[in-house]
């Protein structure tokens, strides 16, 4: 993910863009990043060059995002139903993410990118919970972007964990709305997405942010996750762009 490496192609596209063209950008974008696989297979590849492929692949989009005006991304990384992938597949994800720690975390910091976790480290590898969390406390306090890495997560686990949380706490059936509830989710001091975006043509949304994405814009493209770059994204933006939000209100005319 070395945001500086490859820029030139974002930049290009990005400034040739009107002003009007970001007039409604979407504040927080969460991607299901779908297709590794397919994409190796593709290519006669092992699929973890399909996941490798993909990994490389944030260093544009990743610029993009901030490029467009977009404050917060959030990546569904690996689900709590991966864990069901062949041990092969699923170690090499893991010795990936430790890899791309290593080699971007820094590049990430000097953009003023601040990771996030949302998801259980339990089954995690320890050695690769120390560098999430190194991660998260070196760049704390960037602002330009939050970038929420979706590791080990499900919807309805996340929805599980407050649960347990609020009765842990004692909250009493009268204290409890839509708005506290929100409060003890992984999410819980950032605004709910305001695009979905799913690579690979698939029309589900696979357990991923099932409470906050009650609302969001969906966007689903046929392009596989290692070849969606800034001008799929931008697609998905004018996508957005169109689309009337009226969160069950009726508008006036």
């Amino acid at each position: 993910m070395t945001l500086t490496a490859s820029l030139n192609p974002v930049l290009d596209a990005t400034a040739s863009l009107a002003p009007s063209a970001f007039a409604s950008v979407p504040n927080h974008v969460a991607i299901i990043m779908d297709g590794n696989g397919r994409w190796a297979k593709a290519r006669n590849l092992p699929r973890l060059a399909g996941h490798q492929a993909g990994t490389s692949n944030l260093r544009r989009v990743l610029r993009a995002c901030k490029n467009y005006g977009i404050k917060i991304v959030t990546l569904y990384a690996f689900s709590t139903e991966n864990w069901q992938r062949p041990p092969e597949e699923v170690n090499g994800l893991m010795r990936l993410l430790e890899v791309s720690i290593d080699r971007e975390l820094e590049a990430l910091h000097r953009e003023g990118v601040q990771i996030r976790h949302l998801g259980r480290l339990d089954r995690i590898p320890p050695s690769l919970q120390q560098k999430i969390q190194r991660a998260i406390e070196y760049t704390r306090h960037n602002t330009h972007l939050i970038l929420n890495v979706a590791l080990n997560y499900g919807g309805r686990a996340e929805i599980v964990d407050a649960t347990r949380r609020i009765i842990a706490e004692g909250l009493r059936p009268e204290e409890l709305d839509e708005a506290t509830f929100s409060r003890y989710l992984y999410t819980s001091d950032l605004p709910d997405p305001d695009l979905i975006i799913r690579t690979s043509g698939e029309y589900r949304v696979s357990n991923f942010l099932i409470w906050q994405g009650a609302y969001a814009e969906y966007y689903v493209t046929d392009v596989l996750w290692p070849d969606f770059d800034e001008r799929e994204l931008l697609k998905a933006i004018e996508h957005y762009q169109r689309r009337e939000r009226r969160f069950g209100r009726v508008l006036s005319a």
